[in-house]
């Protein structure tokens, strides 16, 4: 009985084109519908929609409707989710893709310009390779913008972090991360942040602007801190099952529709930076810049050299950013 469900369930998520000529591919992400993930993901299915002239059409669901980032990623390997866009950072804990980590290694990225002229060579082709023995085709990316400080209270100096009870994503590297600088941290699904800080469970959260605006994260923290510690990559991806019913050309379609969108996409990132800063600075936010910021850049240098020596694929592509410098 239980195979019947499971083989059901394939039958209804796969949209084979070997039955119909035109494709459905359903792709979820975990951020809010006004968040630039959607945009993003939205410039991919019309790119798709042009380049394949309407017979694959990409439907994008946000607000988690189809699943948090762990959950998509599950559904991708198993073919019960079409596609999505997931946050590179959960990558290595939740597929074991060791190479990811070198998109959020702190402070080794400067720019928008250096992250997307990396990640749309084939250098990042190479990284979007790794996916294939999960049963994934990684096929570009989307950045949600670099990312800062949101706390309860002003945080001006390296110093002013310690013990401050701080969401992470409950990855290793970014533990490492965050105690070399000295908050607490805590791991917290990306849903939970909003209540977390207005109850006091947390007193701060790391995360990118775009984030603090979509999730209205400004009604419960008004104090925001330029540290720029990493940028947020979104990863593209469809189920290897979905991108394998797809024709030769539709592959090429599809292919060349997501690096065209991971370098629109970072251009969009970047033009957006001032515009969200004006709307929190609307919002009542206390926007400041991190008064030691070759402090923190020292504490979590270690943890730099460290991740590096861990996979060959983050050391080449952290030789790579910083050739860009």
């Amino acid at each position: 009985m239980k195979h019947f469900i499971i083989t059901a369930a394939l039958a209804c998520a796969l949209p084979l084109s070997a039955v119909a000529q035109d494709v459905t591919i359903k792709m979820g992400h975990a951020a809010s519908s006004k968040h630039i993930f959607q945009d993003g993901l939205q410039i991919f299915a019309d790119k798709v929609a042009e380049k394949t002239n309407g017979a694959v059409k990409v439907e994008v669901y946000g607000d988690r409707q189809l699943g948090d980032d762990k959950q998509l990623l599950e559904g991708l390997q198993i073919g019960l989710i079409n596609g999505a866009l997931v946050s590179s950072a959960t990558l290595p804990l939740v597929l074991g893709t060791g190479g990811f980590d070198a998109l959020q290694l702190p402070f080794v990225v400067s720019s928008y310009d250096q992250m997307s002229g990396v990640l749309t060579s084939d250098l990042g082709d190479e990284l979007l390779a790794t996916l294939d023995e999960k049963s994934i085709k990684g096929v570009g990316f989307v950045e949600a913008g670099l990312r800062h400080f949101l706390a309860k209270t002003p945080v001006g100096s390296t110093a002013d972090f310690a013990g401050l009870k701080t969401r992470i994503v409950p990855i290793p590297l970014h533990k490492a991360t965050w105690e070399a600088i000295g908050v607490n941290p805590i791991g917290m699904a990306y849903g939970e942040v909003y209540s977390a800080l207005e109850t006091g469970t947390i007193d701060a959260v790391e995360i990118n602007l775009s984030s603090v605006q979509s999730e209205s994260l400004y009604d419960a923290a008004q104090n925001v801190t330029l540290t720029g510690h990493y940028f947020w990559p979104g990863v593209i991806m469809l189920s290897g099952a979905v991108y394998d019913s797809l024709s030769d050309d539709q592959k090429a379609a599809v292919d060349a529709a997501g690096r065209e969108t991971t370098a629109e996409a970072y251009a969009l990132a970047a033009s957006q930076e001032a515009d969200t800063t004006a709307f929190l600075k609307d919002h009542g936010v206390t926007i400041t810049d991190l008064s030691d910021l070759e402090t923190m850049q020292g504490k979590t240098a270690p943890v730099v050299e460290t991740w590096t020596a861990k996979e060959p694929l983050v050391a080449k592509i952290t030789d790579a950013f910083r050739a860009g410098n």
